[in-house]
């Protein structure tokens, strides 16, 4: 992976019809913020009103005139666009300008390519950005051996990007059936969890919303938490321990964002399954931020991307010790439903937390009569660890237990039935 480089940026936001000035100018914001985690520098930003997108260059000519007068000033190493650019509007942008030009979907996968540490998201972000350069492979070069190694060519290097079409096709072929190899792997673990009594839970959110701060609160983990957009890129599960004794797996994922690369979703699906496969999910939220409701629209959205309906997620609303308008956490907790309040960070609110928790692992659960035989302790250990034991009486060989339990507890004690 090439040395990151500090460079400069001008940054090009827009705004669309019915799209207000403020959205976009908190949009432009968080570009800033994926541009400093890149390793970049903010020099500049134009905001340019684009009633209808100009197929050739998305704005219109005044201010492609006006973006390439300033990227023409020598503090301005590439031009970055907070929309997705078509690859010809890219080119036609870049020969006007003069410079190198990214958008926010390009900037993204550089981050991911720059954060990625396991094998699985490596291909996975190789896979996206493979898929987003390949119709954008005539003439990128030009821009890459001007520019020089940084921020946009991270990941597959200008060797890889030479070749041509078709080989690049079979590169993505084979690391599709990589991956495919990696998700069956992934079902064979979690059907391995499967038979551990254990309910399983995702923190999903907002990237920086605080969710490896709270899993590493609630699991006594070490994952990475920083301050840093996307930190988390691999998914990290741990056991907790709740209120009554309870135990849970809890997954950390990778933080969603507004206008989320489509290429990612589909690359990450193998990230997203553990998602999916969860019977819970905590939805993480910074209620610190000014943009909170933009936050939590985004994330909605991501989850209908990929089928994941939000009516029983539990919202954590994170950072209350540095919200600044306890009003806001009053209005999401009325208008959220299962929402609860916490500071990951000083772990208020997270008794609660747990508890809420243990309320929905016995939501739904029913009273058996069971015959475990003596030789099975770890069936009655289950019990009393993941069911509410009523009674326990030795029958002979056996051990007749009356408890409540979760229908994945049921199923594993089912065949001892009374």
């Amino acid at each position: 992976m090439p040395q990151a480089t500090q460079r400069n940026a001008l940054l090009v936001g827009t705004r669309r019809r019915g799209v207000t000035t403020s959205d976009a100018l908190e949009s432009l914001d968080e570009l800033a913020e994926l541009l400093v985690t890149a390793g970049g520098v903010d020099v500049g930003r134009i905001l340019c009103d684009v009633p209808v997108i100009n197929a050739r260059t998305f704005i219109g000519q005044g201010k492609l005139e006006q973006v390439s007068t300033r990227a023409a000033e020598g503090d301005v190493d590439f031009v970055l666009f907070d929309d997705d650019l078509s690859p010809s509007q890219q080119r036609n942008i870049e020969e006007s300008a003069g410079k190198m030009v990214l958008d926010r979907t390009g900037l993204i996968l550089d981050i991911f390519a720059m954060r990625a540490r396991s094998a699985e998201g490596k291909l996975q972000v190789e896979l996206a950005q493979l898929e987003y350069l390949l119709p954008r492979l005539r003439g990128m070069w030009t821009h890459l051996s001007r520019q020089g190694a940084g921020i946009g060519t991270r990941g597959p290097g200008e060797t890889d990007l030479e070749i041509d079409r078709r080989r690049i096709q079979e590169k993505i072929t084979r690391i599709k059936k990589r991956l495919d190899h990696v998700r069956r792997t992934r079902s064979l673990h979690r059907a391995a969890r499967e038979r551990v009594p254990y309910e399983t839970a995702s923190l999903i959110g907002y990237t920086n919303a605080g969710k490896s701060t709270l899993f590493n609160a609630l699991a006594g983990a070490d994952a990475l938490a920083e301050n840093r957009l996307f930190a988390t890129l691999d998914p990290a599960t741990r056991e907790i321990v709740l209120g009554r004794g309870e135990r849970m797996l809890v997954s950390d994922t990778v933080g969603f964002i507004r206008k989320l690369p489509h290429q990612l979703v589909e690359s990450f699906k193998a990230t997203f399954e553990e998602v999916t496969s969860s019977a819970h999910l905590l939805h993480v939220i910074d209620v610190s931020h000014e943009a909170v409701d933009h936050h939590i629209e985004a994330v909605h959205a991501v989850l209908g991307e990929i089928g994941i309906p939000t009516g029983d997620v539990i919202s954590v609303l994170n950072k209350i010790d540095r919200c600044e308008h306890p009003a806001v956490v009053t209005r999401l907790l009325r208008e959220l439903p299962s929402a609860v309040a916490v500071s990951a960070r000083t772990g208020e609110g997270l008794v609660e937390l747990r508890s809420m928790l243990a309320d929905r692992l016995h939501r739904g659960r029913s009273r058996v009569d069971v015959l475990i035989p003596a030789g099975r302790g770890d069936l009655l250990s289950a019990l009393h660890r993941d069911g509410t034991v009523i009674s326990e009486i030795l029958d002979g060989e056996c051990v007749s237990v009356r408890a409540w339990v979760s229908p994945k507890l049921l199923a594993i004690v089912s065949e001892f039935l009374q």
